[in-house]
């Protein structure tokens, strides 16, 4: 299943919101309103739950300096990554996120509208960095 939020344009440079993006306790500005817990596990990890729905922990798994961050679930039984591209331009900065993962055709079912509409929030709430 691959998943994109729409670009969102952000009046900073893309070094400033690469380095925003990773540090791991700016993603609670990001999160949706319906937010139930959210805590910094360390530098590359937190965790995060909306209300009623199941706890996730995210891992940072890998980056390129000024042009993506790439996150990955930490437990193996729900395996995806999220990925935040940053695009440089002029001044600004277009991100957008996107989201991969290996599920069965029931499971994909049931999660496609919520996940796309939290990363769509995600990205809408980048500008607040």
């Amino acid at each position: 299943m691959n998943l994109e939020s729409p670009k969102v344009n952000v009046a900073k440079s893309a070094e400033y919101v690469f380095n925003a993006l990773n540090d791991m306790k700016n993603f609670e500005k990001l999160m949706p309103e319906n937010i139930a817990k959210f805590e910094v596990i360390d530098e590359n990890c937190f965790e995060f739950g909306l209300k009623g729905m199941p706890e996730i922990k995210l891992v940072k798994k890998g980056q390129t300096p000024n042009s993506q961050i790439v996150l990955g679930a930490a437990s193996s039984k729900l395996p995806f990554t999220l990925s935040a591209n940053l695009t440089e331009v002029n001044d600004t900065t277009d991100v957008q996120l996107t989201f991969e993962g290996e599920f069965n055709p029931m499971m994909e079912m049931m999660i496609k509208g919520p996940i796309s509409k939290f990363i769509e929030t995600l990205s809408q709430n980048i500008v607040k960095l």
